[in-house]
């Protein structure tokens, strides 16, 4: 994920809780089937380091097999310790250097950069593979505080070779526009895992959306 992508690619988000893995994986695996996924970020939420371990253990490879990059979301340790091929970090999740000495220079990290160019560009000072930026939509995976303009994926796309992620309630009617505007990646959660056809079919729909 470290350059610019020709054209816009869907980052998959998992959901906050995973119930049944084993039946997850499988959804996974159909959901990464069904078209170009770029890249795959575990973020469950309120659980231990060995559910998060076990968990990445299971997808990951199911995520390899598809040629998606997997991330592990704001826990560079156990990206490093599950060798994953990278690590989200939100603005409390630690910084870039030190996860930088953790994960090794062969290794993504992205940085949630809400709706500031200057977090922005001191990610990228530090290091960072990727910033991302958002909610540009209501979100039903997390409350939105921060709600940027798009023109803000335009003028960083154009200022910097650095890609950007746009966050934040996205859904494959919705993402053309932010992949216009400059995103090289949007990010989806519910609109994928929640679509009333299937995560197949979501993620069927954003790359038409996208192509």
């Amino acid at each position: 994920m470290s350059e610019t992508t020709e054209g816009c690619l869907l980052y998959l988000i998992t959901p906050d809780r995973i119930d049944d893995l084993d039946d997850f994986a499988i959804k996974l695996d159909e959901a990464l089937s069904a078209g170009e996924v770029a890249c795959v970020q575990l973020r469950l939420k309120g659980v231990d380091d060995d559910t998060i371990i076990k968990a990445a253990e299971k997808l990951m490879p199911i995520a390899h097999s598809h040629d998606a990059v997997f991330l592990i979301n704001d826990r560079a340790d156990l990206a490093a310790k599950v060798d994953a091929d990278g690590v989200h970090l939100g603005q409390e999740d630690g910084d870039v250097p030190s996860a930088r000495t953790l994960l090794g220079h062969g290794k993504d990290i992205g940085v949630t950069c809400h709706d500031s160019m200057h977090l922005a560009y001191k990610a990228g000072d530090e290091g960072a593979n990727y910033v991302a930026f958002g909610a540009f939509f209501p979100s039903d995976t997390k409350d939105t505080e921060y709600r940027p303009e798009t023109d803000i994926l335009s003028v960083w796309d154009e200022v910097t070779e650095l890609p950007c992620v746009a966050i934040g309630g996205i859904t494959p009617e919705n993402c053309r526009e932010l992949a216009d505007a400059g995103a090289h990646f949007v990010a989806a959660c519910s609109s994928v895992w929640n679509h009333p056809e299937g995560p197949a079919a979501a993620v069927r729909a954003f790359n038409e959306a996208l192509a």
